[in-house]
C-alpha cells in the first residue's frame, strides 16, 4: 500500500517590527553642527534606519574637521558589517534576492557526480541535511530567517564524516538564492525484543529519514509576511538512497491564476509523485486507505481468477 502525505501552507504569522531613529539635534549657542556618536541598544534590528538632521552650515566643514574617537570608530565598523550582512537580502522582497560574494565559495555545478573533493568545508557556512544513509549540504546566505539556500554549492558525506563529494544532479538548479521550507519523508522502524533475551530493552522506535522536500516560498516571500504561502509548484528532492537532487514533477490540475493559499499537495508513491488539488477535495484517511486496498484487492483476486478462466478481464459490477 503506497503512503500518502497531505501538505498544507503553514498558518499565517505577522510580525512587528521595532524602528530606531537616531536624531541629532543643534544646541543654540553652539557653533554648526558636526556628526556626533550615537549610542545604540545592545541588539540589533532587522531594518537599521540612521537620520541625521542638520542645517546648511554643516555643508561648509571638511573631513578633517572632526575627529572620531575610538568608539566611533568600533560604531562605524560595527554599522558598515551589519549593512553589507543583512541589507542586500532584506532588499529582496518580492522578487529575487540579491547576491552576496563570499570568500570560501566554490561552483561545483557541472562537476562530475560523486567526486570527492580535497578539501574540507566549514560546516557553519551550510545547511546540513541529515538523512538515513549520508548527509546534504547546500550552502546558505546569510539572512536572519536562515532559510536562503544557494544551490551552486552543494556537497554530500557518509553520516557524520568529513569526505565531501559531490552530489548527483538530476535536473536544472537554481543559479539565485531562493527561500526555502523543509519537509523530510520516512518511516518509523520497530525493533522488537529477541525471543530469547527476556531482559533486553521493549520495543525500540527510529525515525529512519529517506527524502527531504525542499519547498519553495512563493515570491521568496519571508515566514512572517501577511502574504506568505508556499509554492508547491517549485520542489526539489533530496534521495538518500541514490545521494542526489533533482526537482519534483508536479501534477497541477488548478488554473495559474489562483489563489495559493487554498493549495493542497498529495504526495504519493514513496515520495515519487506529487500533485496539486484545492484544500475542498481533500479526503480523509479512512477513504484513501480504503481505495488503495480496494486497488490491491482487486489486482490480487485478477491473477488469481486467470488462472481460472480462458479471458483476460473480468467483468465486474
Amino acid at each position: 500500500m503506497s503512503a500518502t502525505t497531505l501538505l498544507f501552507s503553514p498558518p499565517l504569522f505577522t510580525l512587528k517590527l521595532l524602528s530606531f531613529t537616531a536624531t541629532a539635534t543643534k544646541p543654540f549657542s553652539a557653533p554648526p553642527l558636526k556628526f556626533t556618536s550615537i549610542s545604540l541598544p545592545s541588539f540589533k534590528p532587522r531594518k537599521p534606519s540612521f537620520i541625521v538632521r542638520s542645517d546648511d552650515g554643516d555643508g561648509d566643514g571638511g573631513p578633517d574637521d572632526y575627529d572620531m574617537d575610538e568608539d566611533e570608530m568600533e560604531e562605524l565598523d560595527n554599522k558598515k558589517d551589519y549593512d553589507v550582512e543583512y541589507d542586500p537580502l532584506v532588499a529582496g522582497g518580492d522578487d529575487d534576492i540579491t547576491m552576496v560574494d563570499s570568500k570560501s565559495f566554490v561552483y561545483t555545478q557541472g562537476w562530475d557526480s560523486e567526486t570527492v573533493v580535497d578539501y574540507r568545508i566549514d560546516e557553519d557556512e551550510f545547511h546540513k541535511i541529515s538523512l538515513m544513509e549520508c548527509d546534504f549540504f547546500i550552502r546558505k546566505a546569510p539572512d536572519p530567517d536562515n532559510d536562503v539556500y544557494d544551490f551552486r554549492e552543494m556537497y554530500v558525506t557518509p553520516p557524520d564524516t568529513d569526505i565531501y563529494a559531490i552530489p548527483k544532479v538530476l535536473a536544472p538548479m537554481p543559479q539565485k538564492y531562493i527561500r526555502c521550507a523543509v519537509s523530510d519523508y520516512g518511516c518509523y522502524n520497530v525493533t522488537e525484543p529477541p525471543i530469547d533475551a527476556p531482559r533486553d530493552p521493549m520495543y525500540k522506535s527510529e525515525r529512519e529519514i529517506h527524502k527531504v522536500f525542499l519547498v519553495k516560498h512563493y515570491r521568496n516571500r519571508r515566514l512572517g509576511d501577511p502574504e506568505f504561502v508556499l509554492d508547491f509548484e517549485e520542489i526539489y528532492v533530496i534521495d538518500s538512497k541514490t545521494k542526489s537532487i533533482t526537482r519534483a514533477k508536479v501534477l497541477v490540475t488548478l488554473p495559474r491564476n489562483r489563489d495559493r493559499k487554498s493549495d493542497l499537495l498529495i504526495v504519493r508513491d514513496n515520495g515519487n509523485s506529487f500533485k496539486i488539488i484545492h484544500a475542498s477535495q481533500k479526503e480523509d484517511a479512512t477513504t484513501v486507505i480504503e481505495k488503495e486496498e480496494w486497488v490491491k484487492t482487486r489486482a490480487d483476486m485478477e491473477r488469481h481468477l486467470r488462472k481460472l478462466r480462458d479471458f483476460n478481464v473480468s467483468n465486474w459490477f
